[in-house]
């Protein structure tokens, strides 16, 4: 039987367009392995591009997906919001497999990181500081962005 060929395609100017945006909605759904079952995880995350950093977001180590993260950092994060009307697989999202790793407290770029962070979400000003919470980055392995229905593409990370 002939291989058929990858219905997937390479990213696009409107593909790269899109998920740029998708990378812009502030949260994200984010998976996780469970390091004492190995059962899956997910949890809703405040997320940013940062300019320097890459793909971030800010963890309590109360949330079970801390601990998942620091003993298993292999991830994965989807960006996307349902609209209002139609069938929400039409939707446009973005799925991420990603490797986190956490910023050190005494990291030099913690200071620029922080400060755009509160930026971003100034609430978080109220917890930022609290020595329970850290910055994780998530660099990219893949991504997937499908755009609708029969537009789906292959993101390299260094478009993310």
């Amino acid at each position: 039987m002939p291989k058929r060929p990858d219905p997937v395609q390479p990213a696009d100017a409107e593909a790269r367009a899109l998920a740029q945006g998708l990378l812009a909605l502030g949260h994200a759904a984010l998976a996780w392995e469970d390091p004492d079952t190995g059962t899956p995880g997910i949890s809703r995350i405040a997320f940013a591009r940062d300019p320097e950093a890459g793909l971030l977001t800010l963890v309590s180590g109360l949330a079970p997906h801390f601990r998942a993260l620091r003993d298993r950092p292999d991830c994965a994060l989807m960006l996307g919001e349902v609209g209002a009307k139609g069938d929400p697989m039409t939707h446009p999202r973005l799925m991420i497999r990603a490797k986190a790793s956490f910023v050190a407290v005494d990291d030099p770029a913690r200071t620029g990181i922080r400060a755009r962070w509160l930026q971003r979400n100034p609430k978080a000003g109220i917890y930022i500081d609290l020595p329970d919470f850290a910055f994780v980055r998530m660099a990219p392995v893949s991504a997937l962005l499908n755009g609708g229905f029969a537009r789906a593409f292959h993101l390299t990370p260094d478009l993310l």
